[in-house]
């Protein structure tokens, strides 16, 4: 008799549940050795602490308490964390790192193949200069990629601020650019120049942010770039300019890509963003960026950095970059 379980969640076995024991051990390692500690936090937070993140908890799931209190799964790692760390290191000597391994909760569209709870494992950089922080994460998410086995594995760089400003330029009202915006996180180009048709503005301005969400390599998309013009653009292509830079001086830039139509769907970043692909898999394995708004929400004028890792992706992608290697097919 099958004994059916909700749409969006799953089972795991012994054979996998090994290999992802092997995993896990594998990433946290990555972490511990370069200094950042291990945190765990409830599973379970306050809605209004998680709408901190950007304003909306989009995604959690929402139930009341005995008490009446609004509580919510947490949807994603870093905004319990930057609670964490306002709570108990306000007045640690910075900058703090911590890393993690949890399940988060997101309300999906299971159709699409989406999980509901997805485990996570990532770190949070506290405190650190913004380019030299965000060297940093990239430096251990490549070595984490690495451990994992992904040496193909590519780090997309954006800018989170670039679209929202262009649009703003261009003057567009919040209900337009939050369309368009949707319409980049997602990656989908084709409704992203429907939106913009839509949006009313010239054809020079959709062309200009068509062309800008095409434009992905090393630092020679810097000049490209420029050449599409606007202050918000060059003002994308300094911070861009500065990270990756801070990336070569590290000796960490040859895996990443500057990416200008990249965009993460959590409204809490700020300035670089990253994104993580390997050729063996047609989707995204990970994320993430600064976030440094985010913790003065929560009472600390810090700078904040830090990627999260989908575990069971990293695994599908580690299974057949092993049959690559094996030399099947």
């Amino acid at each position: 008799m099958i004994h059916p379980i909700p749409p969006g969640s799953r089972d795991v076995l012994p054979g996998e549940m090994r290999e992802l024991r092997r995993l896990n051990r594998a990433l946290i390692e990555v972490f511990e050795e370069r200094g950042y500690g291990e945190v765990a936090t409830p599973t379970i937070e306050y809605d209004e602490v998680m709408a901190r993140g950007d304003g909306r908890a989009s995604g959690a799931y929402r139930f009341f308490d005995e008490s009446g209190e609004l509580l919510a799964l947490r949807s994603d790692m870093t905004v319990p964390i930057a609670r964490l760390v306002a709570s108990r290191f306000a007045d640690a000597e910075m900058p703090l790192r911590l890393c993690y391994l949890a399940s988060t909760f997101r309300a999906v569209t299971p159709q699409r193949g989406q999980l509901r709870e997805v485990v996570q494992a990532g770190i949070e950089l506290i405190g650190a200069p913004a380019s030299e922080g965000t060297a940093e994460v990239v430096e251990v998410l490549e070595a984490a990629l690495d451990a994992a086995g992904l040496d193909r594995a590519v780090i997309g760089l954006g800018d989170s601020d670039l679209y929202r400003q262009l649009l703003a330029e261009y003057g567009l009202e919040a209900g337009a650019q939050d369309a368009i915006l949707a319409r980049l996180a997602r990656h989908d180009l084709v409704g992203l120049e429907v939106e913009l048709g839509e949006a009313g503005i010239g054809e020079e301005q959709v062309a200009t942010c068509v062309g800008l969400s095409q434009l992905r390599g090393g630092a020679e998309v810097l000049e490209q770039a420029r050449e599409l013009g606007g202050g918000a653009v060059e003002r994308a292509i300094a911070r861009l300019g500065e990270t990756y830079a801070a990336l070569e001086a590290r000796g960490v830039a040859e895996r990443v890509r500057i990416d200008m139509g990249l965009l993460r769907d959590l409204g809490y970043y700020s300035g670089a963003i990253l994104e993580v692909y390997d050729p063996a898999l047609g989707y995204v394995l990970g994320g993430g960026g600064r976030y440094d708004r985010l913790m003065h929400n929560f009472g600390l004028d810090l700078p904040a950095a830090g990627f999260g890792l989908y575990v069971e992706r990293v695994h599908l992608a580690q299974m057949e970059e092993q049959r690559r290697a094996r030399g099947e097919t």
